[in-house]
Parts: C-alpha cells; structure tokens; sequence
C-alpha cells in the first residue's frame, strides 16, 4: 500500500558523504570520534556526574574503543551520528553530542549530549548542540529534533533551552536509572524555529 506523502529524506541522506567536521565559530569543533579518543572516553565516563545521568558505564578503554567504532557505523548506517566536541586549537576532548534514534522517512532524531567534568558550566553541550541542529536542518534537511532529559538534571534543562528546544512535556516514570525511574523532561525543536 502506497505512502500518501513522500519521506522527508531518503537514504543516503548521510552515508553518501563522509561524515563532516563542524566548527562552532567560537572555539569547539565537532568532529568524527577516532580511535586514540578511547582513552579520554573512559576517563570521562569515571566522573560520577555523568555516570549520575547516564544509564552506561565504562569499564575500560577497550570498551570505550568498542563504542567508538559503533559510533563510526553509526553513520554508515544512518542509525545515528556522533561527534567528538573538542576544543578547536588543542584538540582535548570536551564532550559528546549526537544524533540518535535516526528516522529518515520521517526526518525526525533525538539529540544527545555529555560534557566532560572540566568543560561543565562553559556552554560547552548547548553550543555543541545549537551547531548540531543547525547542520541537521540547514544541511541535511531534518524537520524535527527531539531531547530528552531525566526531569531532577536541571543542568540538562538548561542546555536544551539555551540551544532552542521547546519543552513539550514529561513522560512520568519513563526512564530506569540507577537510583529509581525517572520522569524525562520531552523538548524539541522544528525546522524553521
């Protein structure tokens, strides 16, 4: 049975080019992970904030090398994209943001971040995730781009507001975490706001 409208984007919306590096304009890049990153993966991921708010631990740089290179299929894929955020001059890892949960009928994705212990407070992830959104809509054609949050992370908040997502609402109980289920916060952003 055919579709009454056409897919927002079709494949090879992403595959078809390498995936890019994208300067902020203020002194992050956005770039693909390589794998000499697994070092600075797993040192991040032994910062109880994040492990506070994340639902993965790190073990080892094994195994932050086996998340970097299902990053980098990721893109193959079209399933998700994820970027290194790294200070432009030096190069150190400051955090993560990335499209996940990739629908390209749809033209829809989630937006995920982390931040490093030392780069919080600096608006690394809302600058991260503004240039993001900017490329996914301006240069991809995405027509939504949904974020999601545990309710009691006020930091995540926000970041999701200074990088233009609307909030939307909360989904009650939605999320185990360590500690309990969580409400999540529910923000977006459309083409064109």
């Amino acid at each position: 049975m055919p579709f009454l409208t056409s897919p927002v984007l079709t494949p090879g919306a992403l595959a078809r080019t390498p995936q890019p590096a994208l300067p902020t304009g203020d002194g992050l890049l956005l770039r693909p992970w390589r794998a000499e990153d697994a070092s600075a993966v797993h040192a991040a991921f032994q910062d109880p904030v994040l492990n506070q708010w994340h639902l993965r631990t790190c073990d080892s740089e094994e195994e932050a090398a086996g998340w970097i290179a299902q990053w980098r299929t990721g893109w193959e894929g079209e399933r998700e994209a994820q970027w290194a955020v790294v200070d432009e001059s030096g190069g150190e890892l400051q955090g993560r943001v990335a499209l996940r949960q990739i629908l390209l009928g749809d033209g829809v994705a989630e937006v995920a971040y982390w931040t490093v212990a030392r780069a919080r407070g600096r608006g690394v992830a809302a600058r991260a995730a503004t240039r993001l959104s900017r490329w996914a809509f301006d240069e991809i054609g995405f027509h939504r781009l949904e974020l999601f949050h545990a309710a009691a992370n006020e930091a995540s908040c926000r970041v999701a507001a200074k990088a233009g997502f609307a909030m939307e609402g909360t989904k009650r109980s939605a999320l185990l975490h360590p500690d309990g289920w969580h409400d999540m916060h529910f923000h977006a952003r459309v083409r064109g706001d």
